[in-house]
């Protein structure tokens, strides 16, 4: 008697195994404890690319050296969120903080050229105020400045409720930001931020599975992965049974 591969008989998207290079799922870390990773892992293990500490939560919590080395011995990379860069910056510890990720054993971060020679850099581009609106000319230059300067993927900012950056205030995608974007910055360099089931689904279905996106909560990291296979009802008719259709902005859940 054979055994059943339960994953085997449906013809769905052929998704590259752990390294990936595309198709990147960046999940965001709000705080979840040792026994929450390792169930994290234990579950959805093979669709988690990268982890994101998320703000400057690595900078108060407990058991970061533990944290990171479960992590580690899940062959993922973790970097610090941005916000912690933005009060490194402010006061001036540039310095200090390289020795703090150095410390910790940090292999990625998103930074600036400076750290491109000992860190695979992920720089974020974008505001993360929703009162600011800025020219899509300036998102693709600060884009390619970053990446002229080192950076291995830059992150189009959103935000962790979708809305800011890449998003109105209402959670409505800047389509015509995305479209400025999109025909100007390779695909495979980019990262777009997409918290929310709608900008997910809507990514998937623009970009197609193969898209790199960002901000993921850890308990959609597997609802994610369905929406890239066209398992789930929002992607299934694009993705699994390859019907196209008219692109509408996403919306805000």
């Amino acid at each position: 008697m054979h055994a059943f591969d339960g994953h085997s008989f449906l013809d769905v998207p052929t998704r590259e195994g752990k390294p990936r290079s595309r198709g990147l799922t960046h999940v965001i870390d709000k705080g979840l404890n040792l026994r929450e990773i390792e169930g994290l892992f234990d579950t959805a293990g093979e669709y988690v690319d990268i982890v994101k500490l998320g703000w400057g939560t690595s900078y108060v919590t407990n058991n970061l050296e533990k944290k990171i080395a479960l992590y580690r011995s899940f062959e993922t990379p973790v970097v610090c969120g941005g916000t912690l860069f933005e009060a490194v910056f402010a006061q001036d510890k540039v310095d200090e903080f390289k020795r703090w990720l150095e410390h910790f054993r940090f292999s990625h971060v998103e930074l600036i050229a400076d750290f491109a020679e000992d860190f695979v850099v992920l720089s974020e581009v974008g505001s993360k105020d929703a009162d600011v609106n800025i020219a899509p000319y300036l998102w693709v230059q600060w884009m390619r400045d970053e990446l002229a300067a080192g950076a291995w993927k830059v992150i189009a900012e959103g935000r962790e409720g979708g809305t800011a950056g890449i998003y109105r205030p209402t959670g409505e995608l800047r389509t015509g930001l995305v479209d400025e974007i999109e025909h100007s910055i390779s695909f495979h360099d980019l990262i777009w931020e997409a918290p929310t089931k709608g900008s997910q689904a809507w990514f998937i279905k623009h970009f197609g599975p193969e898209v790199n996106l960002g901000n993921i909560p850890p308990e959609e990291v597997i609802a994610l992965e369905t929406l890239r296979l066209g398992l789930r009802g929002d992607t299934l008719k694009e993705v699994l049974l390859g019907h196209s259709s008219v692109q509408e902005p996403a919306p805000a859940s």
